[in-house]
């Protein structure tokens, strides 16, 4: 801009120096030429009265290197010429100034010469006797006045031009400064122009209205970074060019990526060949899926491309982790294994038992046997159809009425009711605490608590302990039995999982006590702690 106003400023300054330059030359030749005019006429009349007087001789006397005096008989014969011999001029009626003044007495005309460079003035008066006497006199034009003055108006031109310049430039930067020093941040705090008064008005306008999206973005950013960063799955945003734009800290856990990892490629995050085949993928068929196995989780991942007016401007890919999905499916799978092997091992003891009783190749004293087998093989039936659905029932979340039981009632309910089975096989069965109440389903709770201690008599040999402790919404079961191991531990309580399959069989049950379990203090928001030996015991905690 200063620069602008400096060139604006010196255009103007020598445009105005050359007009002055051209209107003094004028003025001062119109002044001069007045004045020689003037000084021209006082001479003719000077000449003309002396001529009048003296004629020939007052013209000869009169010589005059300045001026010529010309004097012409009444039919434009020349009498007398002080420049030329008169002998040799050409008859001057023809002339303007010689034929104005015949006419009205007084004549005058301008003649230029071949090159535009000079000019001749001339002035005719008629005398009394009709002759006329004409003086003239040459000038130089203002074309060749200018031609003279050129180099000193050059000069002054020069030095105009410089000093013009010199004050544009300190003009120009006085003018600018204060524009360059407006503060934008608060335009009405600026001391400025006038003229500039309502543009700031309106960027102080834009300026809040700049503010209020601003913080509208800065509020929708930092929702949408507190949703994303809360996902349980990974996103990634991508450019066309496959450039993250934006990544959620499950995605980053994903890929092993730095918070900088916004604003690379994403082959600088993952460069593995699934991955950039999966991306490459959702760019050319908008869609794209890849189950990926990464530090011994599973995920689904899903690559959907983002179109805008037809054209691809990028891609997000979102990370599910399955690995819960997974192994529910699995464990569908082995359930519905499981649950076909346990119902078909006592259907086919009942049918075998049947078939010979049928036959009658059962000895009558062994019928009470076979018979005893088929009602202890339909009873396991009963019970395990029943664990089932009570399974069935937790994994549905099905809405169970809920009240305020006693735990130490429960636990004592459990104890008498196993306790006829515990001195069957010689095992000490104790119950110690206190009354301690939480509100759920008794049922649930009750049928938990019958399966810890139930388990834990089957496991524990001959001669050995078991005890019961209630205090502080805690129960406890403690056994003297043969212990799991450590690498069972954690999986006892999934469905028909046995430590020890032989032994299982020979205790009996369901293979599902344990899960019921599991899932009955689940569903109680309960904490279970196991802590477990082999050959030492194993003891139970529940803290509800």
């Amino acid at each position: 801009m200063t620069a602008k106003i400096f060139r604006s400023t010196l255009f103007v300054a020598v445009v105005v120096l050359l007009c002055s330059l051209g209107v003094v030359v004028g003025v001062l030749f119109d002044y001069f030429d007045g004045v020689q005019r003037r000084q021209l006429g006082d001479e003719l009349h000077l000449a003309a009265s002396g001529t009048e007087l003296s004629g020939l001789s007052y013209l000869k006397a009169a010589g005059n290197n300045q001026f010529r005096l010309t004097w012409v008989d009444t039919d434009g014969t020349v009498i007398y010429d002080s420049k030329s011999d008169e002998t040799t001029m050409e008859n001057h009626s023809a002339r303007q100034e010689i034929r104005d003044a015949m006419e009205t007495g007084r004549g005058t005309s301008v003649r230029y010469s071949d090159t535009l460079t000079r000019r001749t003035i001339y002035e005719a008066e008629k005398l009394p006797d009709g002759s006329i006497l004409r003086i003239s006199l040459d000038q130089a034009t203002s074309a060749y006045l200018v031609l003279g003055m050129l180099a000193p108006m050059a000069l002054v031109a020069l030095f105009a031009i410089a000093l013009s310049a010199l004050l544009a430039r300190r003009m120009a930067k006085r003018i600018t400064r204060p524009l360059n020093d407006l503060d934008l941040e608060h335009p009405l705090q600026n001391q400025t122009y006038e003229e500039i008064q309502p543009l700031l008005e309106r960027i102080n306008r834009q300026h809040l209205q700049i503010a209020s999206q601003m913080e509208k973005l800065q509020w929708k950013t930092r929702e949408l970074e507190q949703i994303t960063g809360n996902m349980s799955e990974g996103l990634m945003l991508m450019n066309r060019d496959g450039t993250i734009l934006s990544i959620n800290p499950a995605a980053r856990h994903l890929f092993s990526a730095g918070e900088d990892c916004i604003g690379k490629n994403h082959l600088a995050v993952d460069p593995s060949p699934e991955i950039r085949n999966l991306i490459n993928g959702a760019f050319l068929n908008s869609h794209s899926t890849l189950q990926l196995h990464r530090d011994g989780k599973d995920y689904q991942l899903t690559v959907n491309r983002i179109d805008s007016e037809g054209t691809a401007i990028g891609a997000v890919l979102l990370a599910y982790d399955i690995t819960q999905q997974l192994s529910l499916e699995r464990s569908r799978r082995e359930f519905s294994a499981n649950v076909s092997h346990e119902l078909k091992t006592p259907l086919q003891s009942i049918l075998g038992s049947a078939e010979l009783l049928e036959n009658g190749l059962v000895q009558p004293e062994d019928v009470p046997r076979f018979v005893r087998r088929i009602r202890k093989e339909a009873q396991r039936l009963v019970d395990l159809i029943q664990d089932i659905i009570r399974l069935s029932q937790l994994d549905e979340g099905v809405d169970l009425p809920r009240e305020n039981l006693d735990l130490f009632a429960a636990a004592q309910e459990t104890v008498e009711l196993l306790l006829p089975q515990a001195q069957e096989k010689g095992i000490q069965l104790t119950l110690e605490g206190e009354s301690s109440i939480v509100p759920g389903v008794p049922q649930l709770i009750r049928q938990a608590f019958f399966n810890l201690c139930d388990n834990a008599i089957r496991y524990t040999p001959s001669g050995g302990k078991v005890s019961v402790r209630v205090r502080d919404r805690v129960f406890q079961v403690a056994d003297t039995g043969i212990g799991i191991p450590k690498e069972h531990q954690e999986r006892i309580f999934e469905r028909f999982y046995r430590v020890d399959k032989s032994h299982s069989r020979q205790s009996g049950g369901t293979g599902l006590g344990l899960s019921i379990v599991k899932h009955a203090l689940q569903y109680h928001n309960a904490r279970l702690d196991l802590q477990s030996q082999p050959g030492e015991g194993t003891t139970i905690t529940v803290t509800f």
